[in-house]
C-alpha cells in the first residue's frame, strides 16, 4: 500500500473510531432516577417489587442506571404517585392503578375488577393479548408508560367485625376496599373507605371502620386485623388477580435508548413473577398462624356471591354506557376471559379439584 493510501485509510478508521466511541458512551449513560411507591416498606412482598426492580437495573447496567426506591409518604403520599409520575416530580411510581378510578374507572380494568381474571390470566392477557397495548394507549394520554410488575393473586374478602350471612349483611357496613369493588358494593348498600395501608388498623381498631381489606393472609397478618376483626372472608372476587404496574413518565421514558428500555422492561417482569411466587409460598403458613390465633374463616354464601356478580354486571354496564375507553377495555377483557375459562374448565380447575379432594384424604 502506497504512504498516501495508508494515511488517508488510517484517517478514515480514527475518524470512525473518533465516531463511534462516543456513540457507545452515549448509549449507555449514567442515569438516577426515582421510583414512589404506593406500599410501605413494612409489606416486603408489595415494596419488595420495588426493590428487587431497582436491583436488577443497577446490576444489569453495571450501576450506570440506578433508580433509588421511596415508599408511601416519603415523596408523596401512596395515593399520589400516578400524578408524581405524570407531572415529572418522579420519573416512576409502583402502584395499583384501580386506586384512580375516580380519574377515570377505565384504570381500574388494568388492576383489578370484580369477577375479572385471576393471576395467571391476567398475565396471558397482557403479555399475550391486548392488555399492554390497550394499556399503553391510555397511559399515554396522562403522559405515561405502563409495565407490568407484580401481582398479588386472588385476595381474600376481608375483615368483618360481624357474620357476613346475606347480601343485607352490607347494608351501612363502612368498610376500607380499595379500587372499582366499593362502586360495586355501594349497590347492597355498603360505604366504601379508599384508605392506604398503612392507616387501615387504626381506623378499624378506632371503630371508624367496620371492615376492610387489603390483601391476603401474609399481608394483613403484618398488618395486624386479626387483632381487631375476627372473621376473615373469601374468596376475594373483586381481586382475583390484582395486577400492578410500574408507571414511567413518557417523556423520560421515551429519553431512554432501546438497551435501557429492554431492562426496565426485563426487571419489570422478574420482580412481576417473583411477587407472584412469593405470596403463593407465604400466604398458607401466615393462613395457619391467623387460624390459630383465632381468626374465624368463613366463605362468601352462593346467596352474596350471586347478588354481588349481580350488582358488578350493573356497574358495568352503567360505565360503559357513558366511557367509550372503560366500553372498549372490558369487552376486550370479557372476551379473553371467557376463552381462558374455557380452558381452565378443561384442565387447570379439573387438576386443581382433583388434587384438593386428594389433599382432603391424606
Amino acid at each position: 500500500m502506497k504512504r498516501r493510501e495508508f494515511l488517508k485509510t488510517a484517517g478514515i478508521g480514527a475518524a470512525a473510531t473518533a465516531v463511534a466511541a462516543p456513540a457507545i458512551a452515549q448509549s449507555s449513560p449514567v442515569l438516577r432516577w426515582r421510583i414512589a411507591a404506593s406500599w410501605p416498606k413494612s409489606l416486603d412482598t408489595l415494596y419488595g417489587g420495588v426493590e428487587t426492580f431497582t436491583k436488577y437495573v443497577a446490576e444489569a447496567t453495571d450501576n450506570k442506571f440506578q433508580i433509588q426506591g421511596f415508599a408511601a409518604g416519603e415523596i408523596v403520599p401512596g395515593l399520589q404517585v400516578l400524578d408524581a409520575a405524570s407531572n415529572g416530580t418522579v420519573e416512576m411510581a409502583h402502584t395499583a392503578t384501580y386506586y384512580y378510578f375516580g380519574k377515570d374507572p377505565t384504570w381500574a380494568l388494568f388492576c383489578a375488577v370484580p369477577f375479572s381474571l385471576n393471576a395467571r390470566q391476567m398475565n396471558a392477557w397482557f403479555y399475550d393479548g391486548d392488555g399492554l397495548k390497550l394499556m399503553n394507549e391510555f397511559t399515554a394520554k396522562h403522559n405515561l408508560v405502563a409495565m407490568v410488575a407484580g401481582n398479588t393473586n386472588c385476595q381474600m374478602g376481608g375483615w368483618y367485625r360481624k357474620e357476613i350471612k346475606t347480601p343485607a349483611d352490607f347494608n351501612g357496613l363502612k368498610m376500607r376496599i380499595g379500587g372499582w369493588a366499593g362502586k360495586t358494593l355501594q349497590k347492597l348498600g355498603l360505604v366504601p373507605q379508599q384508605i392506604a395501608g398503612g392507616d387501615i388498623y387504626p381506623a378499624l381498631e378506632k371503630g371508624t371502620l367496620d371492615a376492610c381489606e387489603w390483601v391476603g393472609p401474609y399481608d394483613d397478618e403484618k398488618l395486624g386485623f386479626y387483632k381487631v376483626a375476627k372473621y376473615y372472608y373469601y374468596p376475594g372476587w373483586w381481586e382475583g388477580g390484582p395486577a400492578l404496574h410500574i408507571l414511567t413518565n413518557k417523556g423520560k421514558w421515551d429519553s431512554l435508548s432501546k438497551n435501557y428500555q429492554a431492562v426496565l422492561q426485563a426487571a419489570a417482569a422478574y420482580s412481576n413473577l417473583e411477587m407472584m411466587a412469593r405470596y403463593d409460598a407465604r400466604n398458607p403458613v401466615a393462613l395457619k398462624r391467623l387460624v390459630a390465633n383465632g381468626t374465624q374463616l368463613r366463605p362468601f354464601t352462593q346467596e352474596i356471591m350471586e347478588a354481588c356478580l349481580k350488582a358488578s354486571d350493573q356497574v358495568n354496564a352503567e360505565t360503559s354506557a357513558t366511557n367509550p375507553a372503560y366500553k372498549k377495555v372490558l369487552a376486550n377483557l370479557e372476551d379473553f376471559r371467557n376463552n381462558e375459562y374455557l380452558w381452565w374448565q378443561v384442565a387447570e380447575y379439573t387438576f386443581d379439584s382433583f388434587m384438593i379432594r386428594h389433599r382432603s384424604k391424606t
